[in-house]
């Protein structure tokens, strides 16, 4: 499932592809076909993301709420549009460009309030000004739940995903079987604001990367990552081979329904 960076992206790209220009829309695959007809020639206001959510904007109080979950897709084309497949829940297309949309979870179209509801059950986003990182901590510092499941929490915490749950807290020396209450309110500003500037770069990067200068490929004279996912990383998806920091095996683990990821050694304050 994209995490909260790729989001903000796909909301600025399609700000930068439709914002104030009609747009033609369309449901090729025909479940999004009746709600594509009432916004067809609006032109696309603003764009928005909060965590792994996405809303578009038409006119004044029309949204289109986009949650891709585990298997939608977004493609941007230059125009001219080719004949769209009938895999295509949603086309926007303009003079210039398109974008369609594959497999998402939810792809409806939501009022002013319908939409506050969904902000409203979400934690702050890292990526939002208007986050607070002080109301997630009151959350964090309650519970005896793992800071590892906390931090995948869409309530607590909104946008952070396996990788950068499991970066993080690498990158802060942190066991992720320590319970949240455990968790200090130094830890916490240090993690926030790391995953501040990681998911930012991740943004601008369309890819993410959590090792520092001194672990890149190059410093450390070690071949550059291969994976589907992109970037360098310390932990995530590198079970059984050596920590970039210390050598000791990298540790897999099941924990709500998720690969956890963590170096035993690095990670055990």
């Amino acid at each position: 499932m994209p995490e909260g960076h790729t989001i903000h992206r796909l909301a600025q790209d399609y700000a930068t592809r439709f914002t104030g220009t009609p747009t033609r829309v369309t449901s090729p695959q025909g479940k999004f076909t009746d709600a594509a007809a009432l916004l067809t020639g609006a032109e696309l206001t603003r764009t928005e993301a909060h965590g792994k959510h996405l809303f578009l904007g038409f006119r004044a109080a029309d949204w289109i709420h986009i949650h891709l979950g585990l298997f939608g897709k977004v493609t941007f084309g230059d125009a001219p549009a080719p004949p769209p497949t009938d895999t295509v829940r949603l086309r926007l297309a303009n003079a210039t460009s398109y974008v369609d949309l594959r497999g998402p979870t939810t792809c409806a179209l939501v009022t002013d309030a319908e939409k506050q509801a969904i902000h409203d059950r979400l934690g702050p986003d890292p990526l939002r000004p208007d986050a607070d990182p002080a109301a997630a901590y009151a959350r964090v510092s309650r519970s005896r739940t793992t800071i590892a499941a906390l931090l995948m929490d869409q309530k607590v915490i909104a946008g952070v995903g396996n990788v950068y749950r499991a970066e993080v807290l690498f990158r802060h020396g942190i066991d992720p079987y320590r319970a949240g209450r455990d968790i200090t309110p130094a830890e916490w500003d240090a993690i926030w604001t790391d995953l501040v500037a990681l998911m930012r770069e991740g943004v601008r990067n369309n890819r993410i990367d959590t090792v520092r200068p001194e672990h890149t490929p190059h410093a450390m004279g070690r071949p550059p990552r291969v994976d589907d996912h992109g970037g360098e990383v310390y932990v995530y998806r590198r079970a059984t081979l050596p920590c970039h920091v210390c050598t000791t095996e990298i540790r897999t683990a099941d924990l709500a329904a998720r690969n956890l990821f963590w170096c035993p050694t690095c990670q055990n304050r």
